[in-house]
This record gives structure tokens, C-alpha cells and sequence, in this order.
């Protein structure tokens, strides 16, 4: 099948059927979607999976595209949808082991290894990587819907309809979530370049 197919006629043919269409439409959209799904996930591996799980709600819901928006917008929808079902999931099991998990981290805290050791290593960092990890810091400290929607503005670079359909939301929404996001950001970024 020749790959300069649109989406709209690869979405076309899927709809009918043609499994080599929408395998045509994952290796074109696969490392766009890791890239997104990744703002909002500490692994590769679970990132991989929510990929993956996108993918496969795509397929079984095809059907039921109308076309209304581009296939990624609808796509990144249900792509955002499974990681914070994933995060809730996550979320969830972390609270039900936290009595078992505290005894465990005190008895790493105790052996010296673990997470302070990686900090205490990081004093080397240039200022660069600093910032970085400030400004990621901060970002994953946002709450959800301002991360979301600064994160598929500034990284991904959809236009403000885009967003607004992926989320949901009116742009005048979307508009003032991005506002507040950087408000926050920069707050972060002076309060580091002053210390």
C-alpha cells in the first residue's frame, strides 16, 4: 500500500476494514503519541503500554470517528483519556500499599542507597541541567489540565482548536490554562535565577 495515502483515506479504508490502513496510520502517528504520553509518565514502560492500549481503543473505535477534528486530535484524546486512567489506576495502588511500602522505605533509607544518593550526586550539574530540572519539576507539579494543555501547546505545537477538542474545553479554557501554566513556570524560574 503506498504510504502518501491522507489520513482521511487511510481512516476511510480502516473503517472498512483494511488492517494494513490503520497499521499504516500507527507508524505514522507512534512516536508523536510516545512523545505526548510521555509528559505525563515516570517510565518508558508504562508509557509504551498507554501507547499501545491508544492504539488498540483507536482501532476497536474507528468506526465511530466522524472526522469532526484531525485523526491525531482524536487520536491524542483517547491517547490523554488512557493515561489518566492509567495515573488514577496508578494512584489507587499506591495508596492501598502505603502502609506495607513505608516499613520498605525506611529500611532503604537506613541502608544508604536509593534516591538521596542520586540527588547527592547531581551537585556536579551545570546550570543548564538545573534549570531543566526545575522547569520538569515544576511541570509535573502543575495540575493536570494546565500540564495537559501547556504541554500540547509548548511541545507539541497544536494550535489552540486542537487543544480545545482534545480537551474538551472552550479555547477561551484552553487560553487560560496555558496563561496560568506559564505564569507558574516563570514564577519557578525566577525564584531559581534570584537564589
Amino acid at each position: 500500500m503506498p504510504t502518501n495515502f491522507s489520513d482521511k483515506q487511510l481512516v476511510a479504508k480502516s473503517q472498512q476494514g483494511d488492517k494494513r490502513a490503520f497499521d499504516m496510520l500507527v507508524m505514522r502517528y507512534q512516536n508523536r503519541l510516545s512523545a505526548v504520553i510521555s509528559r505525563y509518565c515516570k517510565s518508558s514502560l508504562d508509557t509504551e503500554d498507554i501507547v499501545q492500549e491508544s492504539f488498540i481503543k483507536a482501532y476497536r473505535g474507528i468506526g465511530n470517528f466522524r472526522g469532526d477534528s484531525a485523526f491525531y486530535t482524536w487520536l491524542c484524546r483517547i491517547g490523554i483519556n488512557v493515561a489518566k486512567n492509567h495515573l488514577i489506576s496508578s494512584a489507587r495502588h499506591l495508596r492501598a500499599s502505603e502502609t506495607s511500602s513505608s516499613e520498605e522505605m525506611e529500611n532503604n533509607y537506613d541502608s544508604g542507597s536509593g534516591f538521596t544518593d542520586e540527588v547527592m550526586t547531581a551537585e556536579g550539574n551545570i546550570f543548564g541541567d538545573e534549570l531543566i530540572d526545575i522547569i520538569q519539576s515544576a511541570l509535573s507539579s502543575l495540575p493536570e489540565e494546565l500540564r495537559i494543555a501547556l504541554t500540547l501547546r509548548e511541545i507539541e505545537g497544536l494550535s489552540y482548536d486542537d487543544i480545545s477538542s482534545m480537551m474538551a474545553c472552550p479555547i477561551g479554557t484552553v487560553r487560560s490554562r496555558i496563561f496560568r501554566a506559564r505564569e507558574v513556570l516563570n514564577l519557578k524560574i525566577k525564584e531559581y535565577m534570584q537564589t
